[in-house]
């Protein structure tokens, strides 16, 4: 039996942060011999809002240099760059001309970026999921895996192939979302009640994948913590929640295990624990990104490559789709 297809991505909107490493790039890595893995830089979804093109050049290149450093495997893994691959934006279009407005309306994403400027905001943050649709769909995707807070998304897309089969027999797969337990969602250090974001602001808000050691354990040294004292997993109590969720998912170990290790200790041992696993994470993703980003050749030539090897895919989708809207 063939493989199920997964495709998922990453914004190059700012530098990858611990947040993308424990709720997505390392479940990719580990699950890269259970499936057919397609993995984009969606650099089409981060000019929604304002941006620098030099800036956009050199984040996408990162990406993928830190996707081949945490560990993902060529041969195993197709990694691309979104806007390599110029038919993701005309599925987006066609799709968009069959996605009600109502639909988009409720998309909570949208809401919460264009916060009191909606009118003021471009057409393409509040159309931007039917090309997060586009990019599922293009590659016939099984399954996406995703951190909880997108899995509205996917919900979209589910919602956007049904409609286009029933309209226009069945051409696309109806994909599922895929959802990790632990450590879907990491939370921001200084303030654990929001998501950790690369577009979120603050010296201590997150952790990035290439950070100085220096700055990693100052930024885990400061986290928001609370004013009890015993150290447990309690989800009402979100900094240290937060804290033992990252030290869970980077050591292996169970909740039983790691909170027999903290009793009776205080939050400087936890977070001493937190800076010291997540510096042993970064080390040796570090070490790597400096060799697969010494030569720009490589990282070139490997993209020209995955978009040569996906346009079969590609080009298979939509002539199914060009001819069932009645475009050939």
């Amino acid at each position: 039996m063939s493989k199920k297809r997964v495709f998922s991505g990453v914004q190059p909107s700012g530098s990858l942060h611990i947040g993308n490493y424990i709720g997505a790039i390392r479940n990719w890595v580990e699950d890269q011999d259970q499936f057919e893995n397609i993995f984009c830089v969606v650099d089409q979804h981060a000019i929604t809002v304002d941006y620098d093109p030099d800036e956009l050049r050199a984040n996408t290149r990162e990406v993928v240099g830190l996707y081949l450093a945490c560990g993902l495997d060529p041969d195993k893994s197709t990694l691309f760059v979104q806007s390599h691959i110029p038919e993701h934006t005309e599925l987006a279009w066609l799709l968009n001309c069959l996605t009600p407005m109502g639909w988009l309306e409720r998309m909570t994403q949208f809401k919460e970026k264009s916060g009191d400027q909606r009118e003021r905001v471009s057409a393409g943050l509040f159309i931007y999921p039917a090309l997060m649709a586009a990019d599922i769909l293009l590659y016939q995707t099984h399954q996406v895996p995703v951190g909880d807070d997108q899995k509205q998304h996917v919900e979209l897309t589910r919602d956007i192939a049904e409609r286009f089969n029933r309209h226009f027999g069945d051409v696309f797969v109806v994909p599922q979302p895929l959802i990790r337990e632990v450590g879907a969602r990491v939370m921001g250090l200084d303030d654990p009640t929001r998501k950790m974001s690369k577009s979120i602001e603050g010296q201590h808000h997150s952790i990035g994948l290439l950070d100085d050691p220096k700055k990693v354990r100052k930024t885990i040294m400061r986290a928001v913590t609370d004013s009890q004292t015993e150290i447990v997993f309690d989800a009402q109590r979100p900094g240290v929640f937060n804290l033992l969720t990252i030290y869970q998912t980077l050591s292996g170990q169970g909740r039983e295990e790691i909170e027999a290790q903290f009793a009776g200790k205080g939050y400087g041992d936890l977070k001493g624990a937190v800076a010291d696993q997540v510096l042993a994470t970064l080390e040796p993703i570090q070490a790597r990104y400096r060799e697969v980003t010494e030569d720009p050749a490589y990282i070139d030539g490997l993209l020209e490559q995955s978009a040569a090897k996906l346009r079969p895919i590609v080009d298979g989708t939509m002539d199914r789709v060009r001819r069932a809207m009645g475009h050939r």
